[in-house]
């Protein structure tokens, strides 16, 4: 058996209204004055108001910051870092999406080491010890809780750039499955979509190993198995259990097995058109299992045999063809769009896209070498 490392550093809470842990959370790790990252939707659904209390009931001192933003940038960085200096935490916590805990991440790089984000791309970058954090996410899709990296993009050239160092992993993960329940319908669409390609490439990743692939599979079980249930039922307080906990556990995967070529070709997509991550992860999903279906369909077949019990899940004789057809369809009943052209992509632009795509890490980890040329025929493919 071949060598290899698997670290899990952040404690994992569960259960409806854990939220009401909070405060004595924050307490057991030494904080007393406590920055909140959010956006203002969280605020508006009342989620911060509850994390705000808790914190207040254990007599913690509390400072909000609500400008988290979809595919946060360095502005929002910069910002929450002003009001860090100004406050002086000695605790940040991430309330709400992916974006608010990349957020929160990216405020405590440059608060606690200085510079600017551009100084922390990369793995290991940080000089200095970070502020201890707590993850509070109220979506189900980027497992940002249960990993050391933030995505943050560049606000001018809105290149995204990949932040990781061990340091930045949230102490304490606490997932309150009924936080979820005020999700609007394409948030669970887009974040839940994200989340199943977290679990299907962590297992087919060239990083991939024994115990990584153990959370890869327990997350695409729990996933494929609600995620149709809280498309036609947001109320669905087990589905939405599921999928609050197939994203987390895929979230593992990620920081132990990286990411695919999925990612490589979805993060141009996000820089150059603005669109959703899980939009452009899951057009060309079903592209790249077909592409590494070629050379690892056995893999494929593995995740389908923790699955094919469920109602319209393909049987593991389908193997790759059948997973990617699965997935296309998961994306009709989200409503999102199966090709470029439905997403107004010039053909034109595929070569700049592709040329992008040949730079992205995550490129580097899928299973079958890709490059400039391989990503532009898969662009093609989703014409």
């Amino acid at each position: 058996m071949e060598r290899f490392e698997f670290g899990v550093t952040t404690k994992l809470i569960f259960g409806a209204d854990t939220i009401s842990y909070l405060g004595e959370q924050a307490v057991a790790l030494g904080a007393g004055r406590v920055m909140v990252v959010t956006d203002p939707g969280i605020i508006e659904a009342g989620h911060a108001e509850r994390g705000l209390e808790s914190l207040h009931r254990s007599n913690v001192k509390t400072c909000l910051f609500d400008g988290a933003r979809e595919n946060p940038t360095t502005a929002e960085v910069d910002s929450g870092r002003i009001i860090a200096q100004e406050f002086q935490p000695d605790m940040i916590i991430g309330l709400g999406g992916g974006s608010s805990m990349d957020c929160a991440k990216g405020i405590n790089f440059v608060f606690s080491c200085g510079g600017t984000m551009h100084d922390y791309h990369g793995m290991g970058k940080a000089t200095a010890p970070l502020l201890p954090m707590i993850a509070v996410p109220t979506t189900s899709g980027t497992g940002s809780e249960m990993q050391s990296f933030a995505l943050i993009s560049d606000a001018q050239t809105h290149v995204k750039m990949a932040c990781g160092d061990k340091r930045a992993a949230f102490r304490v993960a606490i997932l309150d499955p009924q936080l979820t329940l005020t999700q609007p319908p394409s948030v669970t669409a887009l974040t839940g979509i994200d989340a199943i390609s977290h679990a299907i490439e962590t297992y087919v990743t060239k990083k991939r190993n024994p115990l990584s692939q153990v959370f890869s599979k327990e997350a695409w079980r729990l996933l494929s198995r609600s995620f149709l249930r809280v498309l036609s039922d947001p109320q669905d307080l087990e589905a939405r259990s599921d999928m609050q906990l197939g994203a987390a556990y895929a979230g593992v995967a990620i920081e132990n097995s990286m990411l695919g070529a999925s990612h490589a070709l979805a993060n141009p997509l996000t820089s150059k058109f603005g669109t959703a991550h899980g939009q452009a992860v899951g057009l060309m999903l079903p592209h790249v299992i077909r592409f590494n279906g070629q050379l690892h369909n056995q893999w494929y077949r593995e995740l389908l045999e923790v699955s094919s019990h469920h109602a319209n899940t393909p049987t593991p004789d389908s193997g790759a063809e059948g997973l990617a057809s699965f997935v296309e369809s998961l994306l009709l009943a989200a409503g999102l769009s199966l090709t470029l052209e439905q997403m107004n992509v010039p053909t034109e632009n595929l070569t700049e896209l592709a040329n992008s795509a040949a730079q992205q890490w995550t490129g580097t980890f899928n299973p079958r070498p890709v490059d400039q040329a391989t990503l532009l025929h898969l662009y093609r493919g989703a014409l």
